[in-house]
């Protein structure tokens, strides 16, 4: 069984594909962090996204496993980056690393690796569309700016990361526009996904809807 769920930033997807998971006993795949630890990566390298010739270059010594848990832990070249890829760094820079062709086609191929040992929930942008066109469920997540930019907020100062209000408006909507614009699988609603706007939502509720 695979369940995909796809939605904007902060949208609560990976919240909703860890409920789930927990509560079917199966495997929670965060795509999304796959693609931050791309993020810090390259960031680490000093090559930026318009640098295709050293994306090409580095791109076969990245290495990048999730290890399953009450909480995924993700490895980068062997080291445990879990925390590091959720800060504000990353969050500027994801978007325009994820909308290289090359990048997503290794992670995509990653990701169905990964399906292939057992059944699956995966959060992201392009899991029901383009990494599982034929998954068992798809869900498609929404929410209001405001709300996400609250949450967002939340979810950084909780990890003590100073952020204002505006900054993170201003990157969840940039972040929207190169998903849903980008060339190579951009983020759409499948017309067989479920559709939950969760604004008004809280964790129990969404778990509800989806179950």
């Amino acid at each position: 069984m695979i369940i995909a769920i796809d939605g904007h930033s902060a949208c609560g997807k990976s919240t909703l594909a860890k409920d789930l998971a927990k509560e079917l006993g199966i495997t929670h795949i965060d795509s999304g962090a796959m693609y931050r630890a791309v993020t810090l990566y390259f960031r680490k390298r000093n090559i930026f996204p318009n640098d295709l010739e050293g994306i090409r270059k580095n791109l076969p010594g990245l290495e990048i496993s999730i290890v399953p848990g009450e909480t995924c832990t993700v490895m980068l070249n062997g080291d445990v980056v879990t925390e590091s890829i959720r800060a504000s760094d990353i969050n500027d820079w994801v978007s325009d690393y994820a909308k290289i062709p090359e990048i997503r086609k290794k992670l995509v191929e990653l990701q169905r690796s990964m399906a292939k040992r057992g059944s699956v929930v995966m959060d992201g942008r392009d899991i029901g569309s383009v990494v599982f066109p034929n998954a068992t469920i798809k869900f498609f997540l929404t929410a209001d700016i405001r709300t996400r930019t609250n949450r967002r907020l939340a979810e950084l100062r909780a990890k003590g990361i100073p952020a204002a209000y505006e900054a993170v408006k201003a990157n969840l909507i940039r972040r929207d526009q190169i998903d849903s614009n980008r060339e190579d699988s951009p983020l759409i609603q499948c017309e067989d996904a479920i559709v939950i706007d969760n604004s008004k939502l809280d964790v129990a509720d969404q778990q509800d809807v989806a179950l």
